[in-house]
């Protein structure tokens, strides 16, 4: 049914609510990026821009309804028919596909398609290296992956015993299954049309829309998806004709590509640069285009606990201090760019508690008194040297690491930034801790939010020392503490909201005990939406746009 509503309208309002509400099909959807995607295979993606655009293309067991604000956290089931069922005390879930799903060229979708998903991204790891394998964590077994051992049919505890039915056998309970069954990983994918690390360019759609074409670095063209079947599926519609993704662009000039009509949206979804954050806030008409929502991320950066001299504790504590988070907020345009960060934890998150272990002065420059002491209790009171690694075209991300580096001189550390591309940067550069141990790399710039919006899904995978890998690594301190690790299985399978708060917190509190984590920023985005786009508002699972509702003039 083809309904236009009036909507709301002004700054800030499509935190809270949607603005030019549609569900119309228009014209051509343009987004733009600075980069290009790490990847389209949802298998072997690990940035929260990519997952959500994801949902353009393909669909997982479970979702996020799509409406604005904390509304847009609610669990909708989406390939399955319900929320997935538990039982045997929580550690077998299973799950029932819908009728008639189909791929885009009209083959079915079948049980077998989503163990096969889960078995690449989890368990696939030496041809995808860049996701999460929170299935591999809590399905267990030895199984090799499907590269390793393509004879075996993937891990043994997920049994597909008819075509629509799935059913997943847990070493140890996890009541959060149904946040999991939201990820990228459990899109279905074919394995005959499986081309490995290639798949990453033509991921077969189950979506509204899927791949026409992609010219890495440069442009994304989706059309829509003949084969997509609105009546299974209960949060989409195709409300544009085509949409484009536009690539590898200077980040002001994305900017300017936004107030100028030619994108609608800026697909990253960190917001507009310093510059043209001052000229929007001033201009009342641009600003009645913009939106300032906190986005539920954490702004860090990690210190290597196995590269010298962060392999003493003192050393990051030092470092901890000393960092000037004034400078590095003014980095991402002032407090309009985020409020200065003392926790890892987000205050969009359930177990949040402020705590300050590392006071930096009430200007938030720097306790530099406090940082020359832990100097000399590292037997290094002049200082050391060390290398910083940061995304030159997230150019905020990269003018915080030169405050950083800045700040650190000031108690003689001799930080040298050096720049890598988006990309790969997980899967080659800051998320390879060889290639950090080679180049003697002990500081890599990072932002983190929770792969759900839940304490686990915010920590476990850059905090728990079973999660450590060899490519496309999170826990970028390698920081392996058995009380945590201890802390994130009693949380996993609690099912009191109360008691997993305080584990979370507790959480918080160790790791910043071991100092391996430093949160400087909660980001706020200064998003610019141009007129001509349709149905906009911001969602609580992703603390961006969400892309999947989105329309154009």
């Amino acid at each position: 049914m083809e309904t236009e509503q009036s909507g709301t309208t002004g700054f800030d309002a499509a935190v809270d609510g949607v603005v030019a509400p549609t569900d119309k099909l228009g014209g051509t959807l343009r987004l733009v990026r600075t980069d290009d995607f790490d990847s389209l295979d949802p298998g072997n993606t690990y940035y929260a821009y990519t997952w959500n655009f994801l949902r353009l293309i393909g669909r997982t067991l479970v979702t996020f309804d799509t409406a604005p604000g904390k509304a847009g956290q609610k669990l909708v089931p989406d390939l399955a028919e319900s929320l997935g069922e538990s039982s045997d005390g929580g550690r077998t879930w299973t799950y029932r596909l819908r009728p008639g799903l189909l791929y885009e060229d009209g083959t079915p979708v079948v049980s077998a398609d989503v163990k096969y998903a889960i078995a690449r991204s989890n368990y696939g790891t030496d041809v995808l290296g860049v996701g999460p394998t929170y299935f591999r964590h809590l399905l267990g077994t030895d199984y090799g992956g499907p590269w390793r051992e393509p004879e075996v049919d993937g891990p043994v505890t997920v049994e597909t015993p008819d075509d629509r039915t799935l059913v997943l056998r847990l070493a140890e309970p996890f009541a959060g299954m149904d946040l999991l069954a939201t990820m990228p990983s459990t899109t279905p994918v074919p394995r005959d049309r499986d081309t490995g690390i290639g798949y990453r360019l033509g991921p077969v759609a189950t979506g509204p829309y899927r791949v026409a074409s992609y010219e890495r670095g440069r442009l994304v063209v989706l059309e829509r998806n003949p084969h997509w079947d609105p009546e299974t599926d209960p949060v989409r519609r195709q409300r544009a004709e085509r949409i484009e993704v536009h690539l590898g662009k200077d980040p002001h000039e994305v900017d300017l590509m936004l107030l100028s009509g030619e994108a609608h949206i800026d697909l990253a979804g960190f917001g507009v640069q310093p510059a043209v954050q001052e000229r929007i806030l001033a201009d009342p008409a641009l600003r009645a285009n913009a939106d300032n929502p906190l986005t539920g991320f954490t702004w860090i950066y990690c210190l290597s606990s196995r590269i010298a001299p962060f392999d003493n504790v003192h050393c990051r504590r030092a470092v901890q201090f000393a960092t000037d988070k004034a400078a590095m907020q003014k980095a991402y345009g002032g407090p309009v760019g985020g409020d200065i960060a003392t926790t890892i934890l987000p205050p969009t998150i359930d177990g949040y508690q402020p705590f300050d272990r590392y006071p930096v002065g009430e200007d938030g420059t720097g306790d530099l008194e406090a940082a020359r002491a832990e100097l000399a209790l590292a037997g290094m009171p002049d200082g050391f040297r060390t290398k910083i690694a940061a995304r030159k075209d997230r150019l905020k991300e990269y003018r915080a690491a030169e405050a950083l580096s800045a700040g650190l001189a000031r108690v003689g550390i001799e930080a040298e930034v050096l720049d890598f591309p988006s990309g790969d940067y997980f899967d080659r550069y800051g998320g390879s801790p060889e290639y950090l141990r080679d180049h003697g790399i002990g500081i890599i710039m990072f932002g983190w939010g929770a792969d759900f919006p839940d304490g686990y899904g915010f920590f476990q995978q850059i905090v728990d020392g079973r999660a450590i890998k060899e490519r496309g690594n999170q826990n970028m301190g390698e920081l392996d503490d058995p009380e945590i690790n201890g802390l994130l299985d009693r949380g996993a399978v609690s099912a009191d909201p109360a008691e997993r708060a305080a584990i979370w917190h507790r959480i918080d509190r160790l790791t910043m005990d071991h100092a391996v984590i430093v949160p400087y920023l909660y980001p706020r985005s200064l998003l610019y939406r141009h007129p001509d786009a349709r149905n906009v508002f911001v969602t609580g699972s992703f603390g961006m746009y969400d892309y999947v509702a989105l329309g154009a003039e």
